[in-house]
């Protein structure tokens, strides 16, 4: 990120659109995600409300798939919290990697905006974080329109789910990949960035294959921390 585009440098008004226009990309790339989810929450009674409310109080894409698929009568409530909080339990490692940076925001704004953390909020704000300040104004414009989008495109999906019945016939099914690749791409730091890619990736893999339900994701995350972490502290910050 250059000097002349970083926050900070002018005004909230300005931290903010520059958050907002640093997003765009994952806005537009995050739709066929959000319209899948609408769609296949509709096959299980969802209407527009019910998804833009459930979106709204949740917003946690990889949780709300993991709900909507477990989604059956009777509901089985305690299935659901189990595996969403173990889903989510990713953004324990997350909240932790950021705190640094939102030590400016103040204790209860802080708590606050972690609400709307997610994981594309979470790479650009760090991203931001790592080449000069992050401030409230630019994460604002980071997560606040994201939050919108998100709420908007499952709710539309709910409607449009007929049309995006077969998701694959339009390449959506590759949609959650590319996004995740284009984050470690903005993420990524030369050589100190390859063995906690490649540990997170072999370890998400075996985890995927040999553990039961959704381990892979929290198993992949501590794996990554771990070997950045064993890199940090042998001072390789090439």
């Amino acid at each position: 990120m250059s000097n002349e585009l970083a926050p900070g440098a002018v005004g909230p008004e300005r931290d903010f659109a520059l958050g907002a226009w640093h997003m765009l990309p994952l806005l537009v790339g995050v739709i066929p995600f959000g319209l899948i989810l609408g769609a296949l929450a509709a096959e299980k009674g969802f209407g527009p409300l019910e998804m833009a409310l459930m979106s709204a109080t949740v917003f946690a894409g990889a949780s709300q798939f993991v709900a909507v698929e477990l989604w059956n009568e009777p509901l089985p409530v305690l299935t659901i919290v189990l595996t969403t909080a173990l889903v989510n339990i990713r953004h324990v490692l997350m909240s932790a990697a950021i705190a640094p940076h939102l030590r400016d925001f103040g204790t209860g704004r802080s708590v606050g905006w972690l609400f709307l953390l997610c994981d594309e909020t979470w790479a650009m704000a760090m991203r931001a974080g790592a080449g000069g300040r992050l401030t409230a104004a630019y994460y604002a414009g980071l997560a606040v329109p994201f939050y919108l989008s998100w709420i908007f495109w499952t709710a539309l999906g709910t409607v449009a789910g007929s049309v995006i019945a077969e998701p694959e016939r339009f390449g959506f099914d590759f949609a959650f990949t590319a996004l995740f690749i284009l984050l470690i791409r903005s993420l990524w730091n030369g050589r100190s960035s390859v063995a906690p890619v490649l540990a997170s990736a072999l370890a998400a893999l075996l985890a995927y294959l040999y553990l039961p339900g959704v381990w892979y994701i929290f198993v992949g995350g501590v794996a990554g921390t771990l070997a950045g972490a064993l890199f940090w502290r042998r001072g390789d910050d090439r």
